[in-house]
């Protein structure tokens, strides 16, 4: 049958910012296992040997890239160095993002500034950059990393929040623009889940068990492969129909 949806993403190329550990490095392998080649973001790309040689094993090609979102200017020379690698990018997946804590009445311009950076200028305008490039050639996937956080209040990561509900804001206005180009442009929202950079949080107890209790539906913490996948989907042609979405993958807290 010729009807059935695809999820398979061979010939395709792939960047993913923010690829050397965490939901980065599951998104890398998820795409790769799914068929397509691999471009790492990383800030130290002299670093990627592992991650390289697991997606080689697969049988695909994997480009590691100096690329640090927070310098703009670093980040287009990556981008321009896969293109003159591989020529083109299929899919683009913005997966950099964090910030810090804080109370409202307490929070420093800096901290502000940096978490924005990292969470919307960086997602603005490599989203911009890569567009450009998929306009010419009337074809594109791009995938944002937001967060449950950008729809609900957290207490104490009040920046974090709302600097994760303006990426699914400007999943939105991207996607109603470049619709026309034939470019789709999709957000996936998750809890947390088990990576390095939430291990800290977790080894906490108390936290640990507020988090899973918050978790309405499912009361577990979530695993990197449960995002991955959702961005494999977005990414293939089996969402072929979906723009301007931000699919929560949260395990049922926001449900409540």
């Amino acid at each position: 049958m010729t009807d059935l949806p695809s999820f398979d993403l061979s010939g395709k190329t792939a960047l993913v910012t923010g690829a050397a550990r965490g939901l980065g490095r599951a998104i890398a392998l998820a795409l790769a296992a799914a068929g397509a080649d691999v471009a790492l973001g990383l800030r130290d790309a002299a670093a990627a040997g592992g991650l390289v040689r697991e997606i080689e094993a697969m049988g695909r090609k994997a480009l590691p890239l100096q690329m640090d979102v927070l310098d703009l200017k670093q980040a287009y020379g990556a981008v321009d160095r896969m293109l003159a690698e591989w020529g083109r990018i299929d899919i683009l997946v913005n997966n950099v993002g964090g910030g810090t804590e804080g109370q409202v009445e307490d929070f420093p311009e800096a901290d502000f500034d940096l978490t924005i950076n990292l969470n919307v200028k960086s997602t603005f305008f490599i989203s911009q950059y890569v567009g450009r490039h998929m306009i010419g050639r009337g074809t594109g996937a791009i995938v944002n990393m937001g967060s449950q956080a950008g729809a609900i209040a957290l207490p104490g990561e009040a920046i974090y929040c709302l600097s994760k509900a303006a990426v699914s804001h400007m999943t939105k206005c991207f996607a109603v623009e470049w619709g026309k180009h034939n470019i789709r442009v999709n957000c996936v929202a998750p809890t947390f889940i088990r990576t390095d950079g939430t291990a800290s949080a977790l080894s906490d107890p108390a936290f640990k068990a507020d988090v899973i209790e918050r978790i309405a539906a499912l009361h577990r913490i979530g695993e990197p492969r449960e995002v991955s996948g959702a961005v494999v989907f977005l990414a293939s042609d089996a969402a072929s129909l979906i723009t301007g979405q931000t699919l929560l993958i949260d395990g049922g807290w926001t449900a409540r």
